[in-house]
């Protein structure tokens, strides 16, 4: 299919804004906050498209409790740490690293969870996608040893544990939501992505947006081009392969976004990064490379 073909590159483009739009959107809303509203809308946008299309909806309250628990841990916890880690001055190198853990801890994790074997090359991608990543994110990496956290220890632990609920909203989402309408279960998983950042943003923020037009651009953004169609095509991606690939996907967003920002913003694009890069896309095609029995069960 020509969708198989070029989700994963759309994928990986779409989900890769996310980084710029958290740049322009920090100075005009409360992270949380932000969040709040940005699904809260993604919400009432994917249900009328079900209501359109008349999905269907879980017939079981296991089936609705599964929706709702994996976008507890895909979109809650996992962009309220994020977002929360970054607003407290987190550098976006060290918070690279900890999103490039994922793939790993996926691959990791999988085969407990879900029985799936990895051959020996999507191993060696594996690696070589960690490896790429420290490569391209490693002046940022010294410059934080050199000058030292800060007292942003307790930031960055609220990003790793982030980056264990996307894994394992992941894995759920595969284990438990293998049938059933892709756009209903997206509209549950907003659901739970509200059950979380709701509270949060009301006993950790003010409520600011301030409403100008790049606020509401970035917002508009953050609905369509992200929660409806990165978040689209990762269930979509999730279902259609195994975890570990998707998975892996992430890998490629640390340079790519330095690529974006090059652009947008006018940041360097370091020889470390140029390598890296390089290193990325060669560990996320070994990983994604179809073969024979790559899964059982």
């Amino acid at each position: 299919m020509m969708l198989d073909r070029l989700a994963p590159a759309l994928f990986v483009f779409l989900w890769s804004t996310g980084w710029i739009v958290a740049k322009y959107a920090a100075k005009h809303a409360d992270p949380l906050t932000f969040l709040v509203a940005r699904h809260a809308l993604a919400a009432c946008a994917v249900l009328t498209v079900c209501l359109i299309v008349r999905a269907k909806w879980p017939k079981s309250r296991a089936q609705l409790g599964h929706a709702i628990l994996s976008g507890i841990f895909l979109h809650g916890f996992y962009l309220a740490g994020v977002w929360y880690a970054i607003g407290q001055g987190v550098p976006a190198g060290l918070s690279g690293i900890i999103a490039g853990l994922q793939p790993l801890l996926t691959a990791m994790v999988a085969p407990l969870f879900l029985g799936e074997r990895l051959k020996p090359l999507q191993k060696v991608g594996l690696a070589l996608g960690f490896a790429g990543i420290l490569i391209a994110i490693s002046p940022q990496l010294l410059d934080v040893f050199e000058r030292g956290l800060g007292g942003l220890g307790f930031p960055v632990i609220i990003n790793l544990i982030a980056m264990s609920s996307v894994t394992y909203g992941t894995l759920h989402q595969k284990r438990h939501l293998q049938e059933g309408d892709l756009l209903s279960i997206a509209t549950l998983q907003f659901v739970g992505a509200l059950i979380v950042t709701i509270p949060l943003a009301l006993m950790l923020e003010n409520l600011r947006f301030d409403w100008t037009h790049e606020a509401v651009l970035a917002m508009g953004w953050s609905v369509f081009g992200l929660s409806m169609g990165a978040v689209g095509l990762l269930l979509y991606l999730i279902r259609r392969g195994q975890v570990s690939r998707a998975a892996s996907l992430i890998y490629l967003m640390p340079p790519v976004v330095a690529i974006e920002a090059a652009i947008l913003f006018g940041e360097p694009l370091t020889w470390p990064m140029i390598i890296g890069t390089v290193i990325v896309v060669a560990g996320v095609y070994m990983v994604n490379r179809k073969g024979k029995a790559e899964t059982a069960g």
